[in-house]
């Protein structure tokens, strides 16, 4: 048992940022095409977390072309290369799904003043 938990413990990444909920972020994903490998950075807001230690994810949406896009990205995993928080948003609530069915300027968060 003391190795798995060693194991995850290993795996964990204690350089990333905290990642607020409703905060516009970039996220650098590393893609494998065949042999070679290259780093496509996604960029959106933050409309939920889930879980919490090795198993921790953040939904990102954006919208490309007119059509929502999101993608759930596991924090701890190696195909994760870096998270950068681009600026925070005011979110009164844990999980921003109000957002699909915004269009336009009212799917836009507030930005929080620092």
């Amino acid at each position: 048992m003391d190795a798995l938990k060693n194991l995850v413990e290993s795996q964990i990444k204690t350089d990333m940022p905290e990642v607020p909920i409703g905060a516009t972020v970039k996220v650098h994903v590393k893609i494998r095409e065949g042999e070679k490998e290259r780093i496509q950075v996604y960029e959106g807001i933050v409309i939920a977390k889930n879980n919490s230690g090795i198993s921790e994810t953040i939904t990102v949406r954006r919208v490309a072309y007119g059509c929502g896009i999101e993608r759930v990205f596991p924090i701890h995993s190696p195909n994760v290369a870096k998270i950068e928080v681009v600026m925070e948003g005011v979110a009164r609530r844990s999980k921003l799904y109000y957002l699909r069915d915004r269009v336009g300027k009212a799917a836009k968060l507030k930005q929080k003043l620092k």
